[in-house]
């Protein structure tokens, strides 16, 4: 065993595949078997395996400026770029963009940022921070504290009182809905309780809700109609900001440009972007807020001297040229409308699982999409065991797969994937349940 501590892994099983080259939508181990890489890395790699443009546009950006900072007014024209680039694209009014590596570091600053701003407007008692249950928004401290799932707040004895973490009902019927209701039922219900949560802890100490569009590793969960509707309203009647986690959701992956498109949220507050953002060719996040949070913060930050906040590589040229070349990619060769279309037949495939005796629910959007495994479909009871035997037959199979929320399993494959490879894809996750059995 080497001297690596792994990420997200259990640590007495690790190493047990090593990849060793990427193509397309596959990926190669060291014993040279292929993959079909259903997860595009982690929910990520949008262009799929050695783009050539991006990696001779890296290549290119590395030869003419390898580094530099954005502190202190200097400056780089591709991080101007892409902030506009991406200005113009969300879907956040008058919209400011900070740059980081990750998404867990972009939803760390924009806490900062939410405290820097309700206290340069003398608010400084509106700091709370509403997430949800199975929720998942990073695992620095601040941002591990958005996250709800038990794996990643055990041991870690995170500061959810310090910084003001509340935690409202998640919004995944299937598993939350409660004698007989109906969906729009069950949507009254939970935001019933979210309003009543903020009216138990004061409206002027909440700060801003956050949500994934669509959820990735809790569980890939799709709101029921009017959920999100009736949470806007909500937070607008107590002027709380609403703040769109797009690192999963973002630059098609939902079939739309944002997953807040395709989950009807207006004029989000607040957005992260990460992942897809640079086809993950090279780190890189952004935390977006409405311009006129950042302009209340500059004249505060010259009396002080500076905005204290930043990271060495916030910014960096390098990953700025991969996400501006990725960004045109996209649009160039209408990879979203081909991710869309590809997302409709993956989902349509998929659907022909539910009448299989252990699949609970399959759910999803576009090129996302989860099959939730049960003992029965009557007692709806997890089958976890089951979940991890298919998700290592679908290794075994060649496909990878991801086993989330414990009997779900998570296929969310690279944007640029074919019919022929979907068909691929829910073949051998197929053959695996059933080989499971």
């Amino acid at each position: 065993m080497s001297a690596v501590i792994y990420p997200t892994t259990n640590l007495m099983a690790t190493e047990q595949l090593v990849i060793e080259r990427g193509e397309g939508v596959y990926i190669y181990d060291n014993q040279g078997k292929q993959y079909l890489e259903g997860m595009a890395g982690l929910w990520c790699t949008g262009l799929g395996y050695g783009n050539r443009e991006l990696i001779e546009t890296i290549s290119e950006q590395l030869s003419r400026l390898s580094f530099t900072h954005m502190f202190g007014g200097k400056t780089h024209q591709p991080g101007i770029d892409l902030a506009d680039r991406l200005a113009a694209m969300a879907p956040v009014r008058d919209a400011k963009v900070f740059f980081g590596n990750s998404g867990s570091d972009a939803n760390d600053t924009h806490i900062k940022l939410l405290h820097y701003y309700f206290d340069v407007i003398g608010k400084p008692q509106k700091r709370k921070i509403i997430t949800r249950e199975r929720a998942y928004h990073g695992v620095t401290v601040a941002a591990g504290s958005l996250t709800s799932l038990p794996a990643n707040l055990a041991h870690f004895d995170a500061p959810l009182d310090a910084l003001g973490i509340l935690r409202t009902d998640h919004p995944h019927y299937y598993r939350g809905a409660q004698g007989g209701e109906s969906q729009a039922q069950f949507v009254e219900r939970i935001t019933n309780n979210l309003e009543q949560l903020i009216l138990r802890e004061g409206p002027d100490t909440i700060a801003a809700f956050i949500a994934e569009p669509i959820t990735g590793a809790s569980g890939v969960i799709v709101p029921p109609p009017g959920y999100y509707e009736r949470v806007q309203a909500i937070l607008d009647k107590y002027d709380i900001l609403f703040w769109a986690d797009e690192v999963i959701t973002g630059f098609g992956r939902t079939g739309k440009l944002f997953g807040c498109d395709t989950a009807n949220i207006r004029e989000p507050d607040q957005m992260t972007f990460a992942k897809q953002l640079s086809s993950a060719y090279f780190p890189i996040s952004a935390a977006v807020i409405r311009g006129d949070i950042y302009e209340a913060m500059r004249e505060p930050s010259a009396k002080v001297g500076i905005f204290g906040h930043g990271y060495t590589y916030s910014g960096h040229p390098v990953g700025c040229a991969a996400a501006l070349k990725t960004l045109e990619i996209y649009e160039r060769d209408n990879i979203y409308a081909h991710a869309a279309a590809m997302g409709e037949y993956l989902q349509g495939r998929l659907a022909q699982l539910r009448d299989h005796e252990r699949v609970g629910e399959v759910r999803g959007a576009g090129l996302i999409a989860a099959v939730e495994l049960v003992e029965d479909k009557d007692s709806r009871t997890p089958a976890t065991d089951l979940a991890k035997r298919v998700t290592a037959l679908c290794q075994d199979n060649g496909l990878i797969v991801r086993n989330v929320a414990g009997c779900a399993l998570a296929v969310c494959p690279p944007l640029v994937i074919s019919r022929a490879q979907v068909d691929e894809l829910v073949d051998k996750l197929t053959l695996s349940l059933g080989q499971a059995l």
